[in-house]
């Protein structure tokens, strides 16, 4: 009996420490306010014939500038594939983009086409800005006691699109993820977005999480309007969210 006690204390100790080295890495990675920093050779996005500079940026820290731009460009690229859906949707992404957790990497293009992102100092980007041609929004969290990076958002102009700025958006996600040693970036994509679909699933080599509607259950996946992916980093993650 006193054996099996001590057995059931050194689970629970061990269930635990995992929950806390969870918890602790969450934390820490959601307290860093520019994860562009580790990654200095992804500040510029130089082809296809786009000179772009990246910055980061946080839910409640939006200028209003910004949050209008965020707001005009959700309207435009996902009021068609939300349908009927759209009002209730753009009240819930209002809330959403300003909350302190929310985390952002913009993409500027330079208003003077003749100067490229490398013959620019970092003082003459903090003057110039450029005009903001899209964004990732992002957060740190749990899903099936899994430490994620969450894509809420990758929106871009459909002038800027087709021209490898979504892949290369992606890329840095994905390294920002491994970095604070999260087990996979989880991302939801509505059915109707084919583009999107096909960007993720043929591109990028995401699969249709095993937390998806569509595999949960089915039946009842058949009516829902999205699908959850993943790209998992580990063993662990793979068993609770791919398989």
């Amino acid at each position: 009996m006193e054996s099996r006690n001590r057995e059931k204390k050194r689970k629970r100790r061990e269930i635990l420490e995992k929950k806390k080295a969870i918890d602790e890495s969450l934390k820490a990675a959601s307290a860093h306010k520019d994860h562009l920093t580790a990654f200095p050779s992804f500040r510029q996005y130089e082809r296809n014939g786009l000179s772009v500079h990246l910055e980061s940026g946080c839910g409640d820290k939006l200028s209003s500038a910004e949050k209008q731009y965020i707001l005009n460009l959700l309207k435009a690229n996902m009021e068609g594939p939300y349908g009927s859906e759209w009002p209730a949707e753009e009240k819930v992404k209002r809330r959403e983009m300003v909350a302190s957790e929310a985390r952002y990497i913009f993409a500027r293009e330079l208003d003077a086409p003749s100067a490229s992102a490398s013959e620019m100092s970092k003082t003459n980007f903090a003057e110039s800005k450029g005009s903001i041609v899209g964004f990732v929004h992002f957060r740190f969290c749990l899903e099936e006691d899994v430490p994620v990076l969450y894509v809420y958002e990758l929106q871009l102009e459909s002038r800027v699109q087709g021209k490898g700025l979504g892949k290369f958006l992606m890329q840095l996600i994905e390294l920002i993820a491994r970095k604070n040693r999260m087990g996979a970036v989880v991302l939801t994509v509505q059915k109707a977005n084919l583009l999107a679909m096909n960007f993720y699933l043929s591109k990028l080599r995401y699969v249709v999480s095993s937390i998806s509607p569509s595999r949960v259950d089915p039946f009842t996946g058949v009516e829902k309007s999205y699908e959850i992916l993943c790209k998992v980093f580990d063993n662990k993650s793979k068993a609770l969210l791919q398989e």
